[in-house]
C-alpha cells in the first residue's frame, strides 16, 4: 500500500508534467502565430547552405527522384535562387548572362557541363571590354511563358548584363500560362506581375494558392518548410558527387513518324492562331520587365522529322499549321519592337535531339551554344 507520502511526490510529478505541457503548448501556438505573422516562408528561404558551406548549384533544383539525383521541386523561389552559384557576388570583371526558358535550357538528359550556360562558359568567351562572360542556367523544366516572366523577375536583381530567353511555340498557349505549379503557389508575385504589366490573365484564377493564416504558420507550412531543410541537406551529396538528375544509359528517342493527325493542343483542325490565345503580352513585358537589361530572344531549335505523314507535323508537338503561323508571329513581333532576336528553329540536324522536340544532345548543345555566342558578343559591345 502506498504512503501518503509517496502520494504526494506522484501528484506532484503529474503535476510538473501538466504544468510542462501546458508551458509547451503554449510555447508551441505563440512560436506558430509568430511566424505566421513574421517570418514568412520567402523570407526563411533567403537563409541557405549554398555559396557558404556549400558550393552553388548549377541550375535551379527540380526532380522528383531525390534520393538518386540529390535534387527536389519546390516553389520557393527564393530558396531556389540563394541555392545557385549565381547568388556569389558579381566579379569586377564578369559580363553576367541569365538563361531562361524550358527543360531545354534546363538540360534534360544532360549534365551541367552539357547543358547551353555549360557549353557558353567552357567557351572562355571574352567581350570587346575584356570581361569573361559567364552564364548562369535559370532554366526551369515547365512550358510556360508566365513561369519564365516569374523568374526572370527574380533573377533581375542579381545584376545580369544580358537575359538569354529561348522560346517556343509550346510555351505560348494562353491556357498554359497559369497551370503550372510554381506560378500557382507564387500569387502574390503573379498577381503583381499580372497587374504591372496587364497581361490577358485571371489575376483572381482559382488555381491560385493563398494560404490564409493557419496556412502561414509552421504546421500549415510543414510541406514548405520540409522542402527548404531537403534541399539544404541534398546539397553535400550533390556537393560530393555533381549529381542533379537521373540521366538513363539509353534514352527513347523522340517520334518521327505519325499519323495522319494535326491537332495541337485543345485544336482539332487548323485554326487561326493569334495574340488573343498565344501569350505575346507575356514575352513583351519580359522585355519592359528587363528595362534596361538587354534580352536577347530566340527562337529555340526544335526537331523536324523526315518520317511518316512529316508533311502534316513537323515534329510529336507541331503540325505545321500550328508551328508556321507562330514561326510567322514572333518573327514579325520581333521585328516591330526591334527585339534583339535570334530564329535558331531549323539550325540543329535532326540528328542531335533525343527524347523530345526539344532536347538535344551534348554535341547539338554545343552547335547551339555556338550560334548563340556571338550573338552574345555582339550584345556585349552594344
Amino acid at each position: 500500500m502506498a504512503t501518503s507520502t509517496e502520494s504526494d511526490r506522484s501528484t506532484i510529478t503529474w503535476r510538473l508534467l501538466l504544468r510542462v505541457i501546458i508551458k509547451a503548448t503554449i510555447l508551441f501556438v505563440v512560436c506558430n502565430i509568430v511566424f505566421a505573422a513574421l517570418m514568412p516562408i520567402e523570407t526563411l528561404g533567403s537563409i541557405s547552405l549554398y555559396n557558404t558551406l556549400l558550393p552553388g548549384r548549377e541550375r535551379l533544383p527540380y526532380g522528383e527522384n531525390s534520393a538518386e539525383s540529390y535534387n527536389l521541386s519546390l516553389y520557393n523561389i527564393p530558396a531556389m535562387m540563394t541555392s545557385l552559384s549565381l547568388a556569389r557576388p558579381k566579379a569586377a570583371d564578369e559580363f553576367r548572362v541569365i538563361l531562361i526558358g524550358d527543360s531545354a535550357t534546363w538540360g534534360w538528359f544532360l549534365p551541367n557541363t552539357d547543358t547551353l550556360a555549360g557549353r557558353l562558359n567552357a567557351g572562355h568567351y571574352l567581350t570587346a571590354d575584356v570581361r569573361r562572360v559567364v552564364a548562369y542556367n535559370l532554366g526551369y523544366p515547365i512550358m510556360s511563358l508566365t513561369k519564365d516572366l516569374l523568374l526572370l523577375d527574380a533573377a533581375l536583381p542579381y545584376q545580369p548584363d544580358l537575359i538569354v530567353w529561348p522560346v517556343t511555340l509550346e510555351s505560348f498557349p494562353r491556357e498554359k500560362q497559369l497551370f503550372s505549379p510554381i506560378v500557382q503557389n507564387n500569387a502574390t508575385r503573379m498577381r503583381r506581375l499580372i497587374d504591372a504589366y496587364h497581361l490577358n490573365l485571371d489575376r483572381n484564377d482559382p488555381r491560385f494558392v493563398d494560404p490564409d493564416f493557419f496556412g502561414r504558420t509552421i504546421v500549415g507550412q510543414r510541406r514548405e518548410l520540409a522542402d527548404w531543410f531537403r534541399l539544404q541537406f541534398y546539397g553535400f551529396a550533390w556537393a560530393a558527387t555533381g549529381i542533379d538528375q537521373k540521366i538513363p544509359a539509353e534514352i527513347k528517342l523522340r517520334q518521327s513518324d505519325f499519323d495522319t493527325d494535326v491537332t495541337w493542343q485543345t485544336y482539332q483542325q487548323p485554326t487561326a492562331l493569334t495574340k488573343d490565345n498565344l501569350a505575346f503580352d507575356v514575352l513583351e513585358a519580359g522585355v519592359q520587365q528587363a528595362d534596361a537589361v538587354p534580352i536577347l530572344i530566340i527562337n529555340e531549335p526544335m526537331f523536324i522529322s523526315r518520317g511518316q505523314n512529316s508533311d502534316l507535323r513537323y515534329n510529336s508537338f507541331y503540325p505545321r499549321w500550328a508551328y508556321d503561323q507562330y514561326h510567322d508571329l514572333i518573327n514579325q513581333t520581333a521585328r516591330a519592337n526591334h527585339w534583339q532576336y535570334l530564329d535558331l528553329w531549323n539550325s540543329i540536324t535532326p540528328e542531335e535531339f533525343t527524347d523530345t522536340p526539344v532536347h538535344l544532345t551534348p554535341k547539338g548543345s554545343a552547335q547551339l551554344a555556338t550560334q548563340i555566342s556571338a550573338a552574345i558578343l555582339e550584345a556585349a559591345h552594344h
